[in-house]
């Protein structure tokens, strides 16, 4: 058996991943790779995988980096960085790594099929087939159940990862989470956030830029890797954060929650108008419409059918998009009720910050919503904005989610 080095130097480092994640998977690629020399079977390894663990704390990175060691074609380092498989696989062009992601509310049946198609294909160049599902909380009953057979008896080279938030019902199925191997990937660390930045040679970020975005991020990967990069994204945060503060102006409270969703709603549309009016036109062109001449109408026959279906699709998407968005704002608020409540009770002293507030830029505000509001009132606030959460997940307009939370939030800092 050739030696296997530990993951110095591999895409386990370079994800900055916990020790409890990276060895189970470090052990599981050394399993397969001796079950692909014939050495037989080991524990470590399974063919399906349940990645869990709270939003931003990087169970696609992991993900990914399991996937990355399995094609990795270095006999000594599993996920080298430098072989063609892992440099395909940090691009997303490796022909036997599936990603699964959907732009709508849910994976439809009809995408778990042509996944589970996919996957019953033996590898091309690779020992392995991997199939990826990002959003395996999307499932509904009906995807869920076409995928359980293949998630049940998995074909002999395919590998199955599932990424969801947790092992609740609401988030996966039972059916699915019994038949995986259960992983979770915790929340890292601010330092660990920054490094991931600091790593990331895309981003040109200095050290003082990563470690802003790192702080202020609350654990979240992907949201300090936006904040780092994107102006925008750093406005939507400051704009946000000015909700505990309006509490105390009723009307400017009520038409902040107006503007907030319009800004989502523009965002949304304008984000994804020129790949929508792209994917018109081509089904457009694909149907022949617009063409002239015999059997050209019957050919077209079902058209309307099919466009109608992109436009549900397109539509699912900005929905999609817009709960995104009001989800990443309302946990920026309760953030700042969070940092309050820690002065409040006493957990934070002295006048500036000094370790623990999720905005440290904001501890002026933090302090003054303090002082205006005993502890159990500014938790009361925590889950006034955690329950809109929820109904945002429901089929609630937006507005209506909103405008009963700031209500609730005037109730509790007993401004009514």
């Amino acid at each position: 058996m050739a030696p296997v080095s530990s993951a110095s130097e591999s895409v386990f480092t370079a994800a900055v991943l916990s020790p409890h994640v990276t060895v189970p998977l470090v052990a599981a690629v050394e399993a397969a790779r001796s079950a692909g020399r014939g050495e037989g079977a080991s524990a470590a390894m399974t063919h399906s995988w349940l990645f869990t663990g709270p939003p931003g704390s990087g169970r696609s990175v992991a993900a990914k980096a399991f996937a990355t060691a399995l094609v990795c074609e270095d006999p000594d380092v599993p996920g080298c960085r430098r072989c063609d498989g892992c440099r395909s696989a940090a691009v997303g062009s490796h022909p036997d790594i599936t990603w699964v992601h959907t732009d709508g509310v849910v994976i439809q049946v009809s995408e778990a099929r042509e996944v589970i198609k996919t996957a019953a294909a033996m590898p091309t160049v690779a020992p392995w087939r991997i199939v990826v599902f990002e959003d395996a909380d999307r499932f509904n009953d009906s995807s869920a159940n076409a995928l359980l057979k293949s998630i049940e008896e998995p074909p002999e080279r395919t590998v199955f990862i599932l990424c969801a938030p947790s092992t609740d019902p609401e988030d996966i199925a039972v059916t699915l989470r019994s038949r995986c191997r259960h992983l979770y990937v915790p929340t890292p660390s601010r330092d660990e956030v920054e490094a991931v930045l600091l790593a990331d040679e895309r981003l040109g970020l200095s050290p003082e830029q990563a470690a802003w975005a790192a702080e202020v991020a609350g654990g979240h990967i992907g949201r300090a890797r936006h904040l780092a990069s994107e102006e925008k994204a750093r406005a939507k945060r400051a704009s946000a954060l000015k909700l505990p503060a309006l509490v105390y102006e009723p009307g400017e409270a009520y038409r902040f929650v107006t503007d907030l969703v319009t800004s989502a709603k523009d965002e949304a549309t304008s984000s994804v108008a020129e790949r929508e009016e792209k994917e018109l036109a081509d089904l457009q062109s694909s149907l022949g419409m617009g063409a002239k001449g015999r059997g050209v109408a019957k050919a077209q026959a079902g058209s309307a059918g099919q466009i109608k279906e992109l436009e549900k699709e397109q539509k699912n998407r900005r929905t999609r998009m817009l709960r995104d968005s009001l989800d990443l704002a309302l946990i920026d608020i309760a953030g700042m009720y969070r940092d309050a409540m820690m002065v409040a009770a006493g957990a934070v002293d002295g006048e500036e910050p000094v370790g623990g507030f999720l905005h440290p830029d904001q501890a002026k505000v933090s302090r003054e919503l303090a002082r205006r509001n005993a502890p159990e009132s500014l938790v009361q606030c925590i889950d006034a904005v955690s329950a809109c959460r929820e109904t945002l997940t429901y089929n609630v307009k937006p507005e209506v989610a909103l405008t009963s939370m700031v209500g609730r939030l005037r109730e509790c800092c007993r401004q009514v």
